[in-house]
């Protein structure tokens, strides 16, 4: 995120390309997946660390995940129950977030723009690498968003943080509706995820103190077997998702375009998924 000044500055974005390198455009996913690599991210496994479950959608057949077209995506996310305000959510929380009572009393609210387009009849998601110029959450993929300024509106913020991070006209940002509020402990804000569509493939401009790289996938990939995986963490003094501190909780990832997508990125991703293919998510109770 940048100061208040640079974020109300209407020349920001054309310094930026003239000053800077050629515009970064968000490329697909090539069709031979290029050797994984971690960046420089750094994934806090604990020792105690071990395999979770499959995938939620791992028991559908291979027809029901091969393809997931925008129109599809936009009916499910909005006939589901809209989040309002980031500022009221606590009650709306998905069971895993739960597990964070110890970063919601006082978390600043957020907004993230999960923003997809349609190729070739595919829903695609855009996607950031952070810098490593940044104080958090170095190398870690990430939807463009950052948090509210005072008196801003979930949407308003959301268009807003992505085009100062990656150059997305907020003219071109449709809202179809929100997922799950979250909160988020390293950064201590409570997150909701805003679903928009954008007409076509965007050019993106990306704001080199806060974005390494811009990318996007398609939803069908990451449905892909072996692709999502999940992990049992247990932290002292975090509670589990039995409600015990110390207790276990699920952590899950991507691996796809030559990133590793975990946290809360992996969990919007996850919802998204599991709204749009019908099945439950993998914290409900016929996975305990």
């Amino acid at each position: 995120m940048v100061s208040r000044r640079a974020r109300h500055d209407p020349d920001a974005r054309l310094r930026r390309v003239a000053s800077g390198p050629a515009p970064l455009v968000s490329t697909p996913m090539p069709s031979t997946e290029p050797q994984h690599r971690t960046g420089p991210q750094l994934i806090p496994r604990p020792p105690s660390h071990r395999p979770g479950g499959p995938a939620p959608w791992s028991h559908l057949p291979a027809t029901a995940r091969a393809s997931m077209p925008l129109a599809a995506v936009v009916e499910a996310v909005a006939n589901r129950d809209q989040t309002l305000d980031a500022a009221v959510t606590a009650s709306e929380l998905s069971e895993f977030s739960r597990t964070f009572t110890d970063a919601y009393p006082d978390a600043n609210p957020a907004a993230v723009l999960v923003a997809l387009f349609e190729e070739a009849g595919e829903s695609r998601v855009l996607l950031t690498v952070r810098s490593s110029r940044l104080r958090s959450h170095q190398g870690e993929v990430a939807f463009p968003g950052g948090k509210l300024d005072p008196d801003e509106g979930i949407e308003e913020g959301a268009r807003r943080e992505a085009e100062e991070e990656v150059g997305l006209d907020p003219a071109t940002v449709t809202v179809v509706g929100h997922l799950t509020a979250m909160p988020t402990v390293s950064s201590n804000t409570l997150m909701t995820p805003v679903v928009a569509t954008l007409s076509g493939r965007p050019v993106t401009v990306p704001a080199p103190d806060e974005v390494a790289r811009v990318f996007d996938v398609a939803l069908a990939d990451l449905q892909a077997d072996g692709v999502w995986a999940e992990e049992l963490w247990a932290v002292p003094g975090r509670s589990g998702r039995d409600g015990q501190l110390g207790g276990e909780f699920p952590v899950w990832f991507f691996s796809v375009a030559g990133e590793t997508v975990w946290g809360a990125t992996a969990r919007v991703l996850t919802e998204l998924l599991c709204l749009v293919l019908g099945v439950p998510g993998p914290t409900s109770a016929r996975r305990r």
